[in-house]
């Protein structure tokens, strides 16, 4: 295949299971990103949720039941090309998001793809083929691969979906891609065994950078499901079971020894913090009290509250001090909510007046129990802020809200200046430290606002296990999509009973960090050891060209 002369670097991403249309919200950051060169060349690999898609090609009439009877299944027409296909558990989707070095190779491209479907499958020991005037790749038993894609502006989107081990019951309500006497099959029922995700992308991979690759491969991998009825155990599901983040903590300490857990290193110099509750620590924390509001920075034990709070800025957080999800690194209570306080965001407007801040942050515990994730709390308590201090910028640092576009748009509708979102950490251990997170779904969320016209903003955490590499990579992910601003800091344990630090990564490496974020175009990197993601907002915010915020 020709690819884009330099374009020697495709990143390959398995996200997970990911519903459609936040996978085709990242595909078409990521295109935008590749076309604008702001980003490489991707494979996404994921699983979604059951999805009927009609191409361009479809006008519907190949689904042979009514839409009203689809409570099962979601069905969306889009933007790729051929008639109407399947999507749902147990089978792998690939998104390249591939240059092409000539718009007239979009059939070549087709059939490379086919050829890397065809070579995996020779793989596992099974025969595919082409099938002449059709596409996708056919067996003995039927068709196991469907492909649909669109090219534009010379790059690539949608891809391909290989059946492992789907319900084929899904594939009985219509006529494959238009097609009504081919049967359609499974690799698991030409193997005679279940095939995994995690075989069939460990599989696929090299074939793909084979085909498509013309020099490196950077490879990150998010969790795979575990075998069928076995659970995987992560490590922040043992200290959920363990009453780390309950409020009621009475089982026995951790054994420290000089202040550490076993294995964890010495802290270092660079990492140490003086305490100064001057006149303004105190009246602001006063102010808090009086007010009855909580702060990301008490809740979070932020290394930096006696700067900001002696400098009079804070991060207030509202819906409560409950977060109804656990993540390691965390020192917010998880539990069920009991309050849904209507006038908190009266409240925090009247101390953000109060404070007479030029840059406001606001953040919230998550509230998986409210219908819209507490995204109408948010957009009063903005909207109270901009009536009694207009001169205020306001920054809203989110959680994910399940991925619910409908309560993102109640806060991207409010007009924030920033919206801050935190991947927090790398790919590979998403799942190992937050609970009900999804690595691309933080990334749709990131690619909405910027898509909105807002300035963008995102954090990680380093310390937790992560490489190197593996931030570089997150690094340009953000990039791909648009992100503005990017705050990197350091892990530190909120308690005994929280994950353990894994390293102090040292100043140095940050500054790496930051040098390589810069490099390829983030418009502002915050790293360094006390960085938190809150921590400068007003400056970050300032040292962005109005231009970046604009989609």
């Amino acid at each position: 295949m020709g690819l884009e002369p330099g374009a020697d670097l495709i990143r390959v991403r398995w996200l997970g299971r990911l519903p459609y249309l936040e996978a085709w919200d990242l595909q078409k950051a990521l295109w935008s990103g590749r076309v604008e060169g702001r980003g490489d060349d991707y494979l996404l690999l994921l699983e979604h949720p059951p999805v009927y898609t009609v191409g361009r090609n479809g006008d519907g009439r190949n689904l042979l039941v009514p839409t009203d009877s689809l409570s099962d299944a979601e069905l969306h027409h889009v933007d790729r090309g051929g008639d109407i296909t399947f999507h749902g558990p147990g089978q792998l989707v690939g998104y390249p998001i591939l240059r092409l070095s000539d718009p007239k190779l979009i059939v070549p491209y087709v059939r490379a793809l086919e050829q890397v479907l065809i070579d995996t499958l020779s793989d596992f020991g099974v025969g595919g083929w082409r099938e002449e005037g059709l596409t996708g790749v056919w067996t003995e038993q039927g068709k196991v691969a469907a492909i649909g894609v669109r090219v534009s502006r010379q790059v690539t989107m949608h891809g391909f979906a290989l059946n492992l081990d789907p319900d084929l019951e899904f594939f009985a309500r219509m006529n494959p891609c238009g097609i009504t006497d081919r049967p359609v099959t499974t690799l698991s029922s030409l193997l005679g065994r279940r095939v995994t995700l995690e075989e069939a992308v460990q599989t696929l991979i090299p074939r793909f950078v084979a085909t498509f690759g013309r020099g490196a491969a950077e490879v990150q991998l998010g969790a795979f499901p575990g075998r069928q009825g076995v659970t995987r155990d992560f490590e922040v599901d043992r200290l959920l079971e363990a009453g780390t983040f309950s409020p009621d903590r009475h089982e026995r300490q951790p054994l420290m020894v000089n202040g550490r857990l076993p294995g964890e290193p010495p802290r270092p110099e660079w990492m140490k913090v003086t305490a100064r509750m001057d006149d303004d620590y105190l009246s602001l924390k006063k102010l808090m009290r009086s007010l009855d509001l909580h702060t990301v920075c008490e809740e979070a034990g932020c290394p930096n509250i006696y700067e900001c709070w002696g400098s009079g800025t804070a991060t207030l957080m509202i819906l409560g001090d409950k977060c109804t999800r656990a993540c390691g690194f965390c020192n917010v209570t998880t539990g069920k909510p009991t309050e849904f306080d209507e006038l908190e965001p009266f409240r925090a407007a009247q101390a953000i007046k109060s404070m007479g801040l030029a840059h406001a942050v606001i953040t919230s515990v998550n509230r998986d129990d409210l219908a819209d994730g507490g995204a109408g709390i948010f957009a009063v308590t903005i909207r109270e802020t901009r009536r009694l201090l207009p001169t205020c910028e306001i920054e809203v640092l989110i959680p994910d809200l399940k991925g619910d576009l409908d309560a993102l748009g109640t806060i991207l509708d409010a007009a924030p200046e920033v919206l801050n979102h935190n991947t927090e950490t790398v790919l590979r251990l998403q799942r190992e430290i937050r609970t009900s997170a999804n690595y691309g779904r933080s990334l749709a969320l990131l690619a909405r606002a910027k898509a909105a016209g807002l300035l963008v903003k995102s954090g990680l955490i380093v310390g937790m296990g992560e490489t190197k590499e593996e931030v570089i990579g997150a690094l340009a992910d953000l990039r791909a999509i648009g992100v503005d601003i990017v705050t990197i800091g350091q892990y530190l344990r909120p308690t005994p009973r929280h994950r353990p630090i894994d390293r102090y990564v040292h100043p140095a490496e940050f500054l790496e960090y930051r040098s390589f974020g810069e490099s390829i175009g983030i418009p502002h990197v915050e790293s360094g050891p006390l960085v938190r993601s809150s921590y400068h907002a007003k400056a970050a915010k300032a040292g962005v060209p109005a231009a970046a915020g604009s989609a």
